[in-house]
Formats: C-alpha cells, sequence, structure tokens
C-alpha cells in the first residue's frame, strides 16, 4: 500500500547517453574542514590519477565547510592551477551538509565523495562509478569489511567499525557491509530524489542515506577496497558514535512509524522483474502468505497464553472470548504493518473495525467448537480444550487471510495511478560520437568513442525526475552544526 502519492517516478536504468563537450561525467567531491596539510597533496594526487587513468571528462570540487585555518587559500589555488578543480564554500559545518549542497548543484550524471585523507587506494575509483555509468547499479560504496578487502588499522577501529555495522544489521536490517567507508557513489538523478528525504548533515548521512535507499528497493553496488587507516584522523570517535546511535534510532523509529515516503523511489525502474505480468499468479502472494503465517503463529502463541491465564479467574466462554478479542487487535495492527504493507495511521480505526468482523467470525467457530466439546464431555481436560481450539483455530486462520486480502487490505494501486498519470521516461536521442580528450593525456585502453558526459544532466531524465528541493530547512539550524 501507497504511504505518499507524489507524481512522477525515476527513469528506467540504461547507460548514461551522450552529452555536450566539456560537460563532466564524474564529480568528485573532498569535503575538508581545517585540512590546510593534507589538502594540497591529496588533491594532486587524485587529480593525476583521474588525468592518467580515468576515460571520460572529470571534475574533482573542494567541498569546504567553515574551515578556519588557510584551507580555502589553498582550494584556491589549487582550482587556479588545475582546471579540472572547482571549489566550494560553506559556512556551516557537517560533511552531510558539504555533500548535499554539492552533489544538488553538480551537472555531472555520476556523482562520489572520498575522504582527504586517501586511506582508500585510489585503483577502486574506477570500479566504484563503473556500475552506475552502464545502468547496472544505483547507488556504490566502498566496503572494507568485504572478504577480499585488504585492510590495515588498528584493533580499536576495527571493533567500532565491525560493532556499528552489526547494530545497523540488528535494528534497521541494513544488508550492506559498510556504512562509513568515506568512499561512495550516486547516480545524479537517484540524488535528486533520494537527498531531500536525508535529514542527517553530519557523519550519519551517509547510514541513513544507504538505509533508505535500500528500503526503497535501490541497487547498491559494493566494492572491495584496500584501506589504510590515517593515524592522525580528526575524526572524535565517541562523539560520532553518540551521534550516530541517535540517528539510528530517529530513522529506525520513522521506518516504524512509516512517516518516510519511500514511495517516492520504491520501484522506480522499468526493467524491474517485480513488475512483470504473470498469468494467473496474484502480486505478492507468497509473500503476504509467508508474512500472514508468521504473524499467525506468533498471534495464535499469544492467544494460548492469555486464554490459560484468563481461564484461572473466569469460564471457558469468556476466557476464549477475551483472548480471541485481545489477540485480534494485535493481529489485526501486525497484518497491517508486515503482511500488507500498510504504513501510517491513514485507515488504521477502519481496518481495525473490520479486522473486529473478522474476530467475530473466528469467535463463532471457535465457541461453537467449545459448545460442542461440552455437550460431548461435561468436563473436559485443559489439553482437550487447547487442542480443539487449536484445531478452530487453523480453520478460522484460512478464512482471516482471505477476508483480510480481498475485504480488508485490498491492493488498489492500480485504481489510485491511472495509467495516464503514470511518468514514462523519453527515448534516448543518439548524440553521435563523443569528443576526444586532449591528445596530450595518455589513459588506459578504454573505449569512449560512443560515451559523451553527462546529456543525463540536462536532457532526457529531467522531464522523467521528481523535482524536489534538495536543502532541507533544518541545513540552517545551528543545532545541527558538529
Amino acid at each position: 500500500m501507497r504511504t505518499d502519492s507524489s507524481p512522477g517516478t525515476l527513469p528506467a536504468r540504461e547507460h548514461l547517453p551522450a552529452a555536450p563537450a566539456g560537460t563532466p561525467v564524474l564529480d568528485v567531491v573532498i569535503p575538508v574542514y581545517n585540512e590546510e596539510k593534507d589538502l594540497q597533496p591529496c588533491v594532486r594526487r587524485l587529480h593525476e590519477h583521474l588525468a592518467r587513468t580515468f576515460p571520460y571528462a572529470f571534475r574533482i570540487t573542494i567541498a569546504d565547510n567553515a574551515s578556519t585555518d588557510t584551507t580555502p587559500q589553498v582550494a584556491a589555488r589549487l582550482a587556479a592551477e588545475l582546471p579540472e578543480v572547482t571549489t566550494f564554500r560553506l559556512e556551516q559545518k557537517g560533511r552531510g551538509r558539504a555533500l548535499r549542497a554539492v552533489w544538488s548543484a553538480s551537472d555531472a550524471p555520476v556523482l562520489a565523495y572520498m575522504d582527504v585523507d586517501l586511506s582508500t587506494d585510489l585503483n577502486a575509483l574506477l570500479p566504484l562509478v563503473a556500475p552506475l555509468i552502464s545502468g547496472h547499479s544505483d547507488l556504490a560504496i566502498g566496503s572494507r569489511l568485504a572478504r577480499s578487502s585488504r585492510v590495515v588499522r588498528g584493533p580499536k577501529r576495527e571493533f567500532i567499525s565491525r560493532a556499528y555495522n552489526l547494530i545497523l544489521r540488528g535494528s534497521l536490517q541494513a544488508r550492506f557491509t559498510d556504512a562509513q567507508c568515506g568512499f561512495k557513489a550516486i547516480r545524479r538523478d537517484v540524488a535528486q530524489v533520494l537527498l531531500p528525504l536525508v535529514e542527517d548533515t553530519g557523519w550519519f548521512f551517509d547510514t541513513e542515506m544507504l538505509v533508505l535507499a535500500e528500503r526503497a528497493g535501490l541497487r547498491i553496488h559494493e566494492v572491495p577496497v584496500d584501506w589504510v587507516d590515517d593515524p592522525d584522523s580528526t575524526v572524535h570517535i565517541v562523539k560520532t558514535a553518540t551521534d550516530d546511535l541517535k540517528g539510528v534510532w530517529r530513522v529506525g523509529r520513522a521506518l516504524a512509524t512509516g512517516s518516510l515516503p519511500l514511495d517516492r523511489l520504491t520501484r522506480p525502474f522499468g526493467d524491474d522483474p517485480r513488475d512483470r505480468e504473470i498469468k494467473d499468479v496474484p502480486k505478492g502472494l507468497a509473500r503476504q502468505l509467508v508474512g500472514f503465517c508468521v504473524v499467525g503463529g506468533l498471534s495464535t502463541l499469544f492467544y494460548l497464553l492469555l486464554y490459560s491465564g484468563f481461564r484461572v479467574f473466569t469460564g471457558s466462554q469468556a476466557a476464549n472470548a477475551l483472548a480471541l478479542l485481545v489477540s485480534a487487535i494485535a493481529n489485526t495492527a501486525a497484518n497491517r504493518r508486515l503482511t500488507f504493507g500498510v504504513r501510517g495511521r491513514g485507515g488504521a480505526v477502519r481496518h481495525q473495525a473490520q479486522g473486529l468482523v473478522v474476530f467475530g467470525i473466528g469467535l463463532a467457530l471457535t465457541s461453537g467448537s467449545l459448545a460442542a466439546l461440552g455437550a460431548a464431555t461435561s468436563d473436559p481436560a485443559h489439553s482437550t480444550e487447547l487442542a480443539v481450539l487449536i484445531a478452530a483455530n487453523l480453520a478460522a486462520t484460512v478464512l482471516r487471510f482471505l477476508l483480510f486480502r480481498a475485504w480488508v487490505f485490498p491492493d488498489r494501486r492500480d485504481e489510485q495511478e491511472p495509467p495516464a498519470a503514470r511518468v514514462t521516461p523519453a527515448p534516448r536521442p543518439d548524440h553521435g560520437p563523443l569528443p576526444q580528450r586532449p591528445a596530450e593525456r595518455r589513459y588506459a585502453p578504454y573505449d569512449t568513442t560512443r560515451f559523451r558526459a553527462g546529456d543525463v544532466a540536462d536532457r532526457t531524465w529531467r522531464d522523467a525526475t521528481v523535482q524536489l528541493q534538495p536543502v532541507r530547512p533544518t541545513d540552517t539550524d545551528p543545532r545541527n552544526a558538529r
């Protein structure tokens, strides 16, 4: 069930179309705060690596967020000396704030960032962005916890990193392996829709972006990296960990209550196999059956515990009615959220009222079974009562699922989205061959004759992408500054 009726979806994945000469394919952002010592060698090393190995036009953007040393002057000199380098100044701190501001203003179809210490080996940069250029993936991250990664760092940071990712897996059901590696990339059309949903402006920005993307069904590509810890890192581990845990709680609560409009991103691509029609197979039936069985099993245990407790103080009929009423309310709420995917509070009262009607049918079945048992024997054993109730509940469960699916939680998406309102991406035009890079530079033997940089930023996909304001009001809140 949808939680947001905002029109428009992302376009289908495809290889990035061609663009006018001079527009960069890749924009690598380096967020910095008081990095006057490391900034120049970092940028020069990155620039040399991209000029030597990257087959497309690129840009390096230095995102200076409120540095108080000579970092702005160093950045300005680099921008003056190297034509592919630009600088962007923010007057507030926060890595997430810097990334959102630069990514929102960039015209490159692929956006990336890396930490200024260059702890990640740069040979992983092309494998990071290649799946985004080809259309295979929507986001890409470097992973220090992949089996083939080679990492050099102390036991303290290793423990913190693995513990944090275990927390994400346990609390937010995250499936990606490394949320905090400062080496990530995203397609610009995806960023335009995803970034306005991300609230954090600091170090939790990465994690929140990945969790929302994963929950919305976007594809995240992971690249094993070679990574060497920077012993001079200025990151405050305790404060960062505290802020991250607060972010985990905030995002987890928002996901649990359904307050995030993830349907702006859910199943956005025309090549998604879940959108394929299969004759005579109802959509989502298998998943709903599994969810209903799990909820039903737990509800039955809950019901039996309640019945056993109420039976101590009252007769069998009254204990059955009370136990079934309480468990029915819990069952309806659990099936509403977990089995049929209904989020938010809209229609909750109506669903509970319909659930009570279904409860009445179950009450009739179980009460009738107890009445039949009482007619058969005047003093049935407690175990016999439970066995009869289990059998009656199994019959009521089948009927409950059919009524829930057809009456209480019907799938009305087709009614809510008439075909005329659905957005279809425009066909991609053929823009001809790519312009060649300057002859004096030497590159690895990649074939670039059929690709030109970044037309996605200004042509085909603009009409098919939801236009949202990328910067949230919270960006100006001084309480968010780090």
